[in-house]
């Protein structure tokens, strides 16, 4: 007979060797099917088994993102959801481009010019506008887009391509009830769905137009992913783009067929084709050691040629951030910690950024390599390359964590992305809430209760070291250089609260308040100096440039500075009272479009407001949220108009009076562009 002890010993054994067993990671059998350093899948079962030893950790995203409906089977998918001269057009007109981060590398927005026409999204179209001149400017074509919901585009000389997402239905195979699959093992009938049943997917489309006639766009190719969009960039006159797909669990044991994301490529004039897997799956790659969470692709799309084969990568993983050089292209994916039954971070556990490096050449994409740092990204600005080196600013940990404080770094990986210099614990307890990389320097903003600039060098890229801070009130959301020594930072005003708020809360916060715009002088590293402010508004006043820079227009050479406000005001009389305690929210006053006259001399000049509404019924009318469908998203210039848009007009305005010229209403379309204009 066993004593109690030896009984529960053995129980003890025999549970650690399950805790084992359930927390390695799986990793296949290596095989290389192609000629790059990739690691595939040797067989359609090794996929299907990565992906089942993920559901039994619990770490794949896709099982809490698919829902399984009882007797039906059904899972339906959730969607995640550098400063150049002005570009000239043929007839030698100055016109402003799109805000992007890599001089050379497009990003896919939702109006573009060339300075004669404006291509735009509005309420689910495509617009086409003649824009040039002013006194001639008239919508030429409207054209609707069923089933299809763009998001944004790209023009390239008389091509045009949009991205947008559309919904269809997939009809699967059923499969008998008890029918084996696998070893002898039969489904369950719970995860069978009937016949009579659809299922749906949804997929990002990709349309390229010929726009040679613009009354009349010819649709000319049209591409579906199965799966979300993240981005895209464009490189010449090719786009290469990501896309985040989860598999099709259906089943307990289904084929690998059939969680690949699916795929077709139509070129015009063809009848409807029926989607197949975007990949074999021993073409499927993988990053060791393997999380299969989902699917990721990394595509690539002629604009020039529409009957260019589409390029892609398929791996097993998924992204949250893309930044992207004319040669490399370098997607960040974060890994985040596993917590004990204790609510203690596990001890073989963090957080971690894995990026992974693919080269672009001429519409051709190679995966390259994959390095790691600690922490987590903000955004795509956080990354950066220069000099054959990748740099990366990261926070791990939560400002509000206690489990572990928050810290701040910036690490510097080789080509090989291979770790060769790193820089940790800038501000302890902040988080980041901006980056700019400008060559030998690195300037990264932390915030908590002040906004400390931090200026780093990395001109040795094995030694990033602080050569200087600042610290003032507030926090920049996005850093744009002005020149080589300074830099505009557009963010919040803030003010640190009440004393005994914080001793009540047990947490050491600020309250945001108005828009802040700041020029930042940083030609002593040592001794960075803010030189000029502006507070625009008071608590709830937002500017879509504070979380999209592509809402940003800035031109040095004419001194010009345009971005969207949306402006909440507090009465005066409220304003006497004590605000440290709880901040009140302003008012909706006001939704335009700011021009200001910017030079390091003056700073900040106001030159006007142009707006959409007419009248301010709608503010009058405004609760917590402000929407409306003549809110200004976007502003451009050609020559000397002032080009601005929202989802109901694009209106023309003289951008030196600022006095209205002309408007052009769009034709309501299936869906508006409205959305809340306060976050918190």
């Amino acid at each position: 007979m066993k004593t109690r002890t030896e009984n529960f010993l053995l129980i003890t054994v025999f549970l650690f060797i399950i805790a084992m067993a359930c927390s390695v990671v799986y990793i296949p059998e290596q095989v290389v099917t192609k000629e790059d350093n990739l690691p595939r899948f040797s067989s359609g079962e090794e996929l299907i088994n990565a992906f089942k030893e993920a559901q039994k950790q619990g770490s794949g995203g896709w099982f809490g993102s698919i829902r399984t409906f009882a007797k039906s089977g059904v899972a339906v998918q959730e969607s995640a959801t550098a400063d150049a001269s002005a570009p000239t057009a043929a007839g030698g007109r100055e016109y402003s481009d799109t805000n992007i981060q890599v001089e050379g590398v497009d990003e896919a927005d939702i109006i573009k010019t060339d300075g004669d026409y404006i291509y735009t999204i509005a309420q689910g179209n495509l617009v086409i506008i003649k824009a040039y001149p002013a006194d001639e400017a008239e919508i030429l074509s409207t054209t609707k887009l069923k089933n299809f919901h763009p998001q944004e585009l790209f023009i390239h000389n008389d091509r045009l391509l949009i991205f947008g997402t559309a919904n269809y239905e997939y009809e699967a195979e059923p499969m008998p009830v008890g029918e084996p699959v696998e070893k002898g093992v039969a489904v369950d009938e719970m995860m069978i769905a009937p016949d009579y049943y659809p299922r749906y997917i949804s997929v990002i489309a990709v349309k390229l137009y010929d726009i040679s006639d613009k009354k009349d766009p010819d649709l000319l190719r049209t591409v579906d992913f199965e799966g979300s969009y993240l981005t895209s960039r464009k490189i010449k006159d090719d786009v290469y783009f990501v896309v985040n797909s989860y598999p099709r669990w259906y089943r307990e044991y289904p084929p690998c067929t059939d969680i690949v994301p699916l795929y077709r490529d139509m070129k015009a004039g063809e009848e409807q084709k029926e989607m197949e897997p975007v990949a074999k799956c021993t073409d499927i790659g993988y990053i060791p050691p393997i999380q299969a969470q989902n699917f990721i692709t990394v595509a690539s799309i002629s604009m020039t040629d529409e009957n260019a084969d589409i390029e892609k990568e398929v791996i097993v993983g998924s992204g949250q951030n893309v930044y992207a050089s004319l040669n490399n292209l370098y997607i960040a994916q974060t890994s985040w910690p596993r917590y004990n039954i204790l609510g203690e971070i596990a001890s073989d556990s963090s957080e971690q950024t894995v990026i992974t490096k693919f080269s672009l050449d001429d519409g051709k994409i190679k995966f390259e390599s994959k390095g790691e740092v600690k922490g987590h990204i903000l955004n795509q600005f956080s990354m950066d390359e220069w000099d054959n080196h990748f740099r990366i600013a990261t926070t791990a940990g939560s400002m509000w964590g206690r489990n572990q404080l928050s810290s701040n770094n910036v690490y510097v990986l080789d080509e090989d992305m291979d770790l060769v210099g790193e820089l940790e614990d800038l501000a302890p307890g902040e988080r980041i809430y901006s980056v700019r990389f400008m060559g030998e320097k690195g300037y990264v903003v932390t915030f908590k209760k002040v906004d400390p600039l931090f200026v780093i060098d990395l001109s040795d890229h094995e030694n990033p070291t602080v050569l200087g801070k600042l610290k003032i009130p507030g926090y920049s959301d996005y850093l744009h250089p002005y020149d080589e020594t300074h830099i505009i930072g557009i963010g919040k005003d803030t003010i640190e609260a009440d004393e005994g708020l914080i001793e009540n809360r047990g947490l050491d916060f600020a309250w945001y308040q108005g828009l802040k715009m700041a020029i930042f002088d940083v030609s002593d590293v040592e001794n960075p100096i803010e030189m000029h402010k502006v507070i625009i508004g008071d608590r709830g006043t937002d500017s879509e440039a504070l979380h999209n820079h592509k809402a940003f227009l800035f031109d040095r050479e004419r001194n010009l500075l345009v971005i969207p406000i949306t402006l909440a005001e507090i009465p005066e009389s409220i304003k006497k009272a004590d605000q440290s305690v709880r901040p009140q929210y302003g008012d909706f006053v006001f939704q335009g479009a700011y021009v200001y006259n910017i030079n390091l001399e003056d700073g900040f000049k106001l030159r006007g407001r142009v707006t959409h509404y007419d009248d301010d019924e709608v503010f009058k009318k405004s609760g917590y949220y402000f929407r409306g469908d003549y809110s200004i998203r976007r502003s451009l210039y050609i020559e000397d108009v002032l080009y601005t848009l929202s989802s109901s007009r694009l209106q023309l305005n003289d951008l030196d009076s600022l006095d209205r010229l002309e408007v052009l209403e769009f034709e309501k379309g299936q869906n508006s562009q409205g959305y809340p204009e306060r976050y918190y």
